[in-house]
């Protein structure tokens, strides 16, 4: 198997398949220095920087959400459908909703239709405080 995106080729090896494993595997967003933390803490044997590109793999083949938390880090999460998803993340536990972006997603297309552009990607990218961490009760 190959994966493909930005005019490159990588072949899919057992390491990059069990990243993919393991980031299904996991319940919400996770960075790619938490998944190799824990995919060793498993017995897997991967170097940090396969997990980094395998991980840009997904997320070029449309597999995986990626948000960035409230100091920059890339967070992952696995995306079982091929339907572009945003999220509204918790600074602090790192929980998340998924949104329906629907109004957003028709004006970027009524935008790229009106200016005549190609390829278009954007990044919307929503952090707060949920409920359970304003109140002390959060995951954190």
């Amino acid at each position: 198997m190959t994966v493909t995106g930005a005019g490159t080729s990588r072949r899919t090896t057992r390491r990059r398949a069990a990243v993919g494993r393991a980031l299904a595997g996991h319940p919400g967003f996770v960075s790619a220095q938490e998944l190799h933390a824990l995919m060793v803490e498993a017995g897997v044997r991967v170097g940090l920087t396969t997990v980094y590109r395998a991980l840009q793999d997904l997320e070029r083949a449309g597999a995986a959400d990626v948000v960035r938390d409230d100091v920059g880090e890339r967070l992952y999460r696995y995306r079982a459908e091929a339907e572009h998803r945003h999220h509204l993340l918790c600074r602090r536990c790192r929980r998340d909703v998924p949104l329906d972006t629907d109004v957003v997603e028709d004006w970027i297309a009524a935008v790229v239709r009106s200016t005549g552009f190609a390829d278009v990607e954007h990044t919307l990218e929503l952090v707060g405080v949920c409920a359970g961490c304003q109140t002390g009760d959060g995951r954190t």
